[in-house]
């Protein structure tokens, strides 16, 4: 008699609680695969645009990575992790707890019971716990996120959601400075969607903060301190000027949400100058390091890949921010990378990062990125320029 596959009798109940809706969470730990740093991966079910995915957390050392899997892709994974790379599972259901064990060619599944527990909402923008509870501030109306109504205009639903999740990440992470009034550089502000709402509700939570938008327009400068001044906001302002031209001696913290291709690094150099306890960047445009890769020689085994320029693109993209995120731990920075929006709202989602404390070696890490720029012919990443590498 052939013994039962706990593997398939595990993936039919992560199914079956996908699709009643009783799944609770999914842990995957005992990694013994390829990835070294990787160390355990968790998932839960949101409703996303493109409808009912299972939201998985990929849990590195140094950084986490979201990616949302439809149910057929969760279950691959499962079925081949199970057997392969990871020695346990649990399922968490609101009827019960399904732990998974593999040990050697021996497979144990035990079932617990539980009882009176509910699913979490699937949605990613649950609004009781949206951060800006308040839509009647009148920076929303002027920034053109609320109507007349003094509601969320449909055509700003996903800006709204966008702000909310912004602040939800961000909020923590300023709470988390350990001065007593931060000050909050955003360089390349724009409008400043992010430095109203964050403003907005870290008074609300009675922390005081001084937020300075950087901005290139003067018009937007001018339009920005003028709507601050009429929202009460005394702790923001905002500034002209470029990111890599700008004084960011006193910085607690440094942001930049889509600054163009080195911009981005410009703003992660002025964080480490100054010497800042959080840099968080989610990058836009990956040209540089693009053209570094088109006229090196890369290892001839990613030709299968590199060949193709979609995929060239793509792989530009993880080795310029897989750099960025190096470069930083060079520095003393603990470092992470994740998608902080649906890539149903901007394919732009990733975002790093970064918290000074204790890292890696500092050799290591710069061994490391002498071995990863060898190996996708790479002469030298612009970051490393600013930082006399």
């Amino acid at each position: 008699m052939n013994p039962p596959d706990r593997i398939a009798e595990f993936v039919s109940a992560l199914r079956d609680a996908f699709a009643d809706g009783s799944l609770i969470r999914l842990k995957c730990g005992g990694y013994h695969g390829d990835e070294a740093e990787l160390k355990s991966v968790e998932a839960r079910k949101v409703s996303i645009k493109a409808g009912e995915r299972l939201s998985f957390v990929f849990r590195y050392k140094t950084r986490d990575i979201t990616k949302n899997l439809t149910l057929d892709e969760a279950a691959g994974f499962c079925e081949y992790g199970l057997a392969n790379a990871w020695r346990s599972a649990r399922l968490e259901t609101t009827g019960f707890d399904l732990q998974f064990e593999r040990q050697g060619d021996k497979q144990r599944l035990k079932r617990t019971e539980a009882d009176g527990r509910a699913a979490p909402e699937g949605s990613h923008d649950r609004a009781k716990n949206r951060p800006l509870s308040d839509i009647s501030a009148v920076w929303l109306h002027a920034l053109g996120i609320t109507g007349k109504d003094g509601q969320v205009r449909n055509d700003a639903q996903d800006k709204f959601r966008q702000i909310n999740k912004m602040v939800e990440i961000f909020a923590p992470l300023i709470q988390g400075l350990k001065a007593e009034k931060p000050t909050i550089l955003d360089m390349g502000a724009g409008k400043g969607y992010l430095d109203f709402a964050l403003y907005d509700h870290l008074q609300a939570q009675g922390r005081n903060a001084q937020i300075i938008g950087v901005e290139l327009r003067p018009a937007l400068v001018a339009s920005g301190n003028a709507l601050a001044q009429k929202s009460g906001f005394a702790g923001l302002r905002f500034e002209t000027g470029s990111i890599l031209d700008f004084d960011a001696s006193n910085a607690d913290a440094v942001i930049a949400l889509h600054a163009c291709d080195t911009a981005t690094d410009d703003a992660i150099f002025r964080g480490i100058e100054a010497g800042a306890g959080l840099i968080a960047v989610a990058p836009c445009c990956h040209k540089q390091i693009r053209r570094e890769m088109s006229a090196g020689t890369a290892d001839d085994r990613l030709d299968f890949l590199l060949r193709h320029g979609t995929f060239m693109e793509k792989q530009a993209e993880m080795v310029t921010d897989g750099l960025r995120a190096l470069l930083l731990e060079a520095h003393g920075y603990r470092t992470r990378v994740f998608e902080f929006v649906s890539d149903a709202h901007t394919p732009k989602n990733n975002l790093i990062v970064a918290q000074k404390g204790k890292a890696a070696s500092r050799q290591s890490v710069l061994d490391r990125i002498t071995a990863v720029k060898a190996m996708f012919g790479i002469d030298k990443h612009y970051l490393e320029g600013l930082l006399g590498l």
